[in-house]
């Protein structure tokens, strides 16, 4: 683990790999463990730099809330305080949200673009199922239970059974590392920032000139994969990919298909 300042804040990240620079951007709540098990597959090709953004893990939590764009500035000081100039760029989920301001605000840093799990806000997304939404807004239920269903329903039918020890390894990894309230607040003013027409990226989109791959699992209830649809007609020359028996944390679910998967897409 490093450290750098960068936008008036100290963040932590992993430097690892080598090849054409790669960065992980993650989603609402996680640190850069949240790709722990593509990192390896990636790293044999690309020198990945994951990291945790403003208000997780070991990166600094000044108080919210935040905007897509005030993480994709965090993000270029970040790159710039590393002596990085153009690079593949990845976002999961509300790390999407930030990779789409990103691009758009520094689109001579972005050399391919990765969406994933994610949409484009406003009035005209494919919002989260009724199903999911019912078990992330529980509150009747203790904490691990809580936990335990809302991993449960955000991946595909059956990962529970099937992968009992990912299911463990995750808890373990939640409850030793607490996520903070505050900066979990501040993070989800991104999505909620988003909601309007006049703010969300939708009409946009097709000022980004990378290359992008829309990714997304096929049993997704969190960010239905009809979003990369919706993205794919907003931005121009854009590619999909949707990974079988997958949701909405497929780089947990099927890390080594999204590891060929982001790989030939970058390499292509």
């Amino acid at each position: 683990m490093a450290t750098v300042s960068a936008n008036g804040i100290t963040i932590s990240y992993e430097l690892e790999g080598s090849g054409p620079p790669l960065v992980l951007v993650a989603g609402l709540g996680y640190s850069r463990w949240m790709w722990h098990k593509m990192v390896p597959g990636l790293t044999k090709h690309f020198t990945v730099l994951s990291y945790d953004n403003r208000g997780v893990g070991e990166t600094d939590k000044p108080a919210g809330p935040y905007t897509a764009q005030l993480l994709a500035e965090d993000l270029s000081c970040f790159l710039e305080a590393l002596g990085w100039g153009e690079t593949a760029v990845f976002g999961h989920s509300m790390g999407g949200f930030i990779a789409q301001a990103f691009a758009l605000a520094y689109p001579e840093k972005v050399s391919k673009l990765i969406l994933s799990a994610t949409n484009f806000g406003g009035p005209r997304h494919v919002p989260v199922t009724q199903e999911a939404l019912a078990v992330l807004m529980d509150t009747t239920t203790e904490p691990l239970t809580r936990l335990r269903n809302g991993i449960l329903i955000s991946c595909a039918a059956g990962f529970g059974e099937r992968h009992p020890e990912i299911v463990d390894e995750w808890l373990a990894y939640r409850a030793s590392h607490p996520i903070d309230p505050a900066g979990y607040q501040a993070q989800m003013g991104i999505g909620l920032s988003l909601m309007s027409e006049e703010a969300c990226f939708e009409h946009k989109l097709s000022a980004i000139t990378a290359p992008t791959l829309l990714l997304s699992g096929a049993e997704d209830k969190v960010v239905p994969p009809a979003n990369i649809d919706l993205l794919k007609a907003a931005i121009p020359h854009a590619e999909t990919a949707v990974i079988n028996q997958a949701g909405h944390f497929f780089p947990f679910e099927q890390p080594e298909t999204a590891v060929t998967i982001v790989t030939n897409f970058l390499q292509g």
